[in-house]
């Protein structure tokens, strides 16, 4: 399996989120940028979790339907076509860091997929369906680690 670049200019891999990109801080997501998508690439689908979060992994954004020759979300740039899910906030867009007070850092997962078939998911589905929609459909990935504490 081949695998997607995928990099920010908000921050660095494993480098802290700027506070604007917080769900107390200006909610805004951070811009990702991609290359080396596979040919025969079908979809690109985005997921964002906390893996840190004290009730179990965090859904903080989850956009599918990405048009395979987009390279880029965020900082106001949102692919046509493409549907953002529920996040665990309970809704349809990205929604930042907001971990507890004084825990160590969260790591926030931003994992890029490019599927081999369209993957049918639509805006109730969840991280989950997107895992299960990959199996044998998945052509590359990339991932990208932020981190953010309070």
């Amino acid at each position: 399996m081949s695998e997607i670049r995928l990099r920010s200019s908000t921050f660095s891999d494993n480098g802290m989120l700027p506070e604007a990109t917080s769900k107390d801080g200006g909610n805004t997501p951070p811009v990702l940028e991609w290359e080396d998508v596979p040919a025969g690439t079908a979809e690109i689908a985005l997921v964002c979790e906390d893996p840190d979060a004290p009730g179990g992994t965090f859904l903080h954004w989850l956009v599918t339907g990405i048009p395979p020759n987009a390279t880029r979300i965020g900082g106001g740039e949102f692919p046509e076509g493409a549907t953002q899910a529920r996040n665990d906030f309970g809704h349809h867009r990205w929604d930042g860091p907001r971990p507890p007070a004084g825990d160590d850092a969260h790591r926030y997962l931003f994992r890029l997929y490019a599927a081999s078939e369209p993957l049918h998911l639509d805006a109730e589905s969840t991280s989950d369906d997107l895992r299960d929609s990959l199996r044998g459909r998945e052509l590359a990935h990339g991932q990208l680690v932020g981190r953010y504490r309070r």
